[in-house]
C-alpha cells in the first residue's frame, strides 16, 4: 500500500459541489466567464454513473458531470476529473479521451472536458489524446490545471478569498509536510486561523475546515491539540462555529472519507496485480474496517495470491 495516509478524493468531491463556481473561476477563467450563472447548475451523477460503469480504465478518483447554460443560451455538459493520485498514469489522457465521447455517444449533448493534476510530478501535463487512421484524424484537447504550479504562490493563495485558493494551499501544505507532524500541525492550525479570520459565513467556514481536516490528518494527540486551539480561538473572538456535534460529525466525515480512500487505493494496487478480482474480494474490501485495510495492504507487497493477501481466509468462502 502507498506509504502516504492523505487522501484527497472525498473533500474534492464535496468542495466541488458545494463550490463549483469558484472551482471553475479559479482553476478555469475562461469556461467560467462562458457560463450563465444566474441560471441553475445541477450535478448528474446519474448519467456519469452509467457511463463509467461501460468504460473502466483505472481507478477515478473524484468525476463529476454537471449541467450549464452559457451566456448564449445554449446548454452544456462539463466533465470535471481531479487527477489526485501520486503517480503519473499513461491511462489519464484515453480516460479523457474515452468519457468525452462516451458521454456525447449517449447523451448527444456537446462535453467539455477539464481535469485538474493535483500529482507531485510538475512536467506532467498531458493535455490530449487521438489518434489517426488512413487520413482520419480524431483528438480531444483538453484543459487542465496543474496544483504544482501553484507551490510558488502559498502566499498568494492564503489571502485568497476563494475557497479553492484555500483548499489549493491545503492541498499542498499537506503534501509538504508528510510524515512531518509538527510542521503538519503547525500548517494546519494557520489554515484554521485564516478561516476564523475571513469572517465567513458559519457554515462555509465548517465546510472548509471539514476539507482542510479531511486533508490534513495528524495523530490524535496532535489532533486533540487543534481542536483546543479552536475553542481557544473561539472564546478569544466570543464566536461559536463548531459545537461539539458538529465536530463530531467533521471527525466521523474525515475516518469514513479516510477509510473509503484506503479501500479505493487497495482495490486498484490488487487489480494490478492480480488482474480482476472476485466478489468475495470485492465484499471484504466494501465492508473493512481501517485496521483490516492497512493490513491488507502490508500483506500485497509479499503475497504471491489473493489468498495470501487475505490470510487465507478466503479459502474459507
Amino acid at each position: 500500500m502507498e506509504s502516504s495516509n492523505d487522501h484527497y478524493d472525498s473533500p474534492w468531491k464535496e468542495a466541488i459541489e458545494h463550490y463549483l463556481p469558484e472551482f471553475m473561476v479559479f482553476y478555469f477563467p475562461d469556461a467560467y466567464h462562458s457560463i450563465d450563472w444566474t441560471k441553475e447548475h445541477v450535478f448528474l451523477d446519474q448519467e456519469l454513473r452509467s457511463v463509467v460503469q461501460d468504460a473502466e480504465l483505472g481507478t477515478r478518483f473524484v468525476d463529476k458531470l454537471v449541467r450549464v447554460t452559457e451566456l448564449s443560451g445554449e446548454e452544456r455538459w462539463i466533465y470535471i476529473h481531479v487527477e489526485v493520485q501520486g503517480t503519473r498514469q499513461a491511462e489519464f489522457p484515453q480516460r479523457m479521451f474515452v468519457y468525452n465521447y462516451r458521454i456525447f455517444d449517449r447523451y448527444e449533448k456537446p462535453v467539455a472536458s477539464l481535469a485538474v493534476l493535483a500529482d507531485e510530478h510538475k512536467r506532467w501535463k498531458p493535455t490530449s489524446y487521438g489518434y489517426a487512421a488512413l487520413g482520419c484524424r480524431h483528438t480531444l484537447e483538453f484543459p487542465i490545471a496543474k496544483l504544482t504550479d501553484y507551490d510558488e504562490k502559498l502566499d498568494e493563495l492564503l489571502a485568497s478569498d476563494n475557497a479553492f485558493g484555500l483548499i489549493t494551499a491545503a492541498h499542498i501544505l499537506t503534501r509538504q509536510t508528510r510524515k512531518k507532524h509538527q510542521e503538519r500541525y503547525e500548517a494546519k492550525l494557520r489554515l484554521i486561523k485564516i478561516l476564523y479570520q475571513r469572517h465567513w459565513d458559519k457554515q462555509r467556514v465548517i465546510n472548509l475546515l471539514t476539507v482542510v481536516d479531511w486533508l490534513m490528518t495528524l495523530p490524535t494527540w496532535l489532533d486533540t491539540k487543534v481542536w483546543q486551539e479552536m475553542e481557544t480561538i473561539e472564546e478569544h473572538k466570543s464566536m461559536k462555529y463548531i459545537t461539539s456535534i458538529e465536530r463530531i460529525g467533521i471527525a466521523k466525515g474525515r475516518v469514513e472519507g479516510r477509510i473509503e480512500g484506503e479501500s479505493k487505493l487497495l482495490k486498484r494496487q490488487l487489480e494490478r496485480r492480480f488482474g480482476a478480482l472476485p466478489a468475495w474480494v470485492t465484499e471484504k474490501l466494501s465492508n473493512a474496517a481501517e485496521s483490516a485495510l492497512e493490513a491488507w495492504g502490508e500483506a500485497i507487497l509479499n503475497a504471491s495470491t489473493l489468498e495470501a493477501v487475505f490470510n487465507s481466509e478466503a479459502t474459507q468462502k
